[in-house]
């Protein structure tokens, strides 16, 4: 079976780099874009991590069923498809608050929550903190914007 990380794929395409001047780039980054080499699964994850989380509407697309989707999660990871998007949804929205400088409704409509209350009140449930004080937590010195987003 796969665990979240196994299957995670984030929304960064580029790091920040230093050169010797102490010049600021970015440059792009590798990201695995077909963890499972199952081509709807990997869409699926794809689609999670550009902040589509209407499952019904990628469902559409493939001619499936949102209960087809969630027994393929449920088969790879042991966790209710619901419970694999919500967790899918914190993790992009815990790289988000630490890593960019975005506001917190930018974040939650980047990450398929739609709106700064949602957002809230998912943090509130899972982690019983708010987005803010999650940003502050999980923020070290050099992280802000420390990735990229090419949209």
């Amino acid at each position: 079976q796969f665990k979240l990380d196994d299957l995670y794929i984030t929304p960064f395409t580029r790091q920040r780099r230093y050169n010797e001047e102490g010049h600021v780039s970015y440059v792009q980054i590798e990201r695995n874009v077909h963890p499972t080499g199952i081509r709807v699964l990997d869409d699926f994850l794809r689609s999670l991590s550009a902040g589509h989380s209407d499952v019904s509407a990628f469902c559409e697309h493939y001619g499936a069923r949102t209960s087809d989707i969630d027994s393929l999660i449920f088969l790879f990871t042991g966790m209710r498809g619901i419970d694999f998007r919500q967790a899918y949804q914190l993790r992009m929205a815990d790289e988000l608050l630490r890593y960019t400088s975005l506001g917190v409704v930018d974040i939650a409509r980047r990450c398929g929550f739609g709106s700064r209350t949602n957002l809230y009140f998912a943090y509130k449930r899972d982690l019983h903190t708010t987005p803010s004080d999650r940003r502050e937590k999980l923020r070290q010195q050099g992280d802000e914007d420390r990735y990229k987003i090419d949209d």
